[in-house]
């Protein structure tokens, strides 16, 4: 098995479509890479996927809105194609198997997801315990309260 992540933003928003009875939801997400040339030049290298996820749970679709930050994992496919002039091409694409909405506080709505079986995760920072009031308890203390 091949498979591959990509964290990226959305190029347009999500469509909605139904293929022999079943729901597929389809975007693009663009990766874009910034680098160092030889000469020491900034450049930046943008990579497009295009995603297929296939569900049946197509509530996430209202999220995917152009400029959406998103992690997709999934099995990766490359396509050939002649173009107008009679040149090869190559296009990736990606048959989603997990989906994750991702970005900062800025973005509503953003640290929910969805994984290959539709479950929403939540992936926020994580809650700190609770703090005890007062002085904390001696080790003897707590050895009273064991059952046994």
């Amino acid at each position: 098995m091949i498979k591959m992540q990509v964290i990226g933003n959305l190029g347009k928003d999500c469509t909605v479509n139904t293929v022999n009875g079943k729901n597929v939801i389809n975007f693009t997400v663009a990766h874009t890479e910034k680098y160092k040339d030889s000469q020491g030049n900034q450049q930046e290298k943008t990579t497009w996927v295009d995603c297929a996820y296939w569900t049946d749970r197509t509530a996430v679709a209202p999220y995917l809105t152009k400029g959406k930050q998103v992690f997709v994992e999934g099995q990766p496919e490359v396509r050939s194609f002649t173009r107008n002039d009679g040149t090869a091409g190559a296009s990736l694409s990606m048959r989603v198997r997990e989906l994750q909405l991702i970005g900062g506080a800025r973005e509503e709505g953003g640290g929910g997801g969805y994984n290959g079986g539709g479950q929403q995760q939540s992936y926020g920072q994580p809650q700190a315990a609770p703090q005890r009031q007062g002085a904390p308890a001696a080790a003897d203390d707590m050895a009273d309260d064991l059952p046994f």
